[in-house]
């Protein structure tokens, strides 16, 4: 059961992975691009090593990517209210529309995956994500 679990996660996640490669590279972004996008999107404005360690990148890698988000005009720094040392990251109006416009993408793909699957196993697969997510 489990060597059949472990190589349905992993195909998931290989089509997961095609699905959001081709819907980013349409954009003309890249996939830590649209991720710095999406956290912010998601929680708001945030300091740099705060949206660094929500992404798993070092601060240097993420001042890269911001720098190229900021050129963009998709993201703006701002100094934090409070801490004189912190900068904060927040979407742009544009970068907002975009985060929007690739949320309601994911919304129709789960849509359409999960649509088929009965009520109850919809619960069922909720609680295993949000299990799994808390174990990582």
């Amino acid at each position: 059961m489990i060597n059949t679990l472990n190589h349905a996660i992993i195909e998931f996640f290989e089509k997961l992975s095609s699905w959001e490669h081709d819907v980013v590279r349409e954009k003309g972004m890249t996939l830590p691009q649209m991720h710095t996008l999406e956290i912010l999107g998601i929680h708001g404005s945030m300091r740099m090593k705060e949206l660094a360690e929500a992404m798993g990148v070092t601060t240097g890698t993420l001042t890269v990517l911001v720098d190229r988000l900021e050129s963009k005009e998709f993201v703006r720094r701002k100094p934090h209210d409070t801490d004189r040392r912190s900068i904060n990251v927040e979407l742009t109006d544009t970068g907002h529309v975009l985060f929007e416009e690739h949320d309601r993408l994911h919304l129709q793909l789960t849509e359409g995956l999960v649509g088929a699957c009965p009520p109850k196993d919809r619960e069922a697969l909720l609680r295993c994500l949000q299990t799994m997510n808390r174990e990582f």
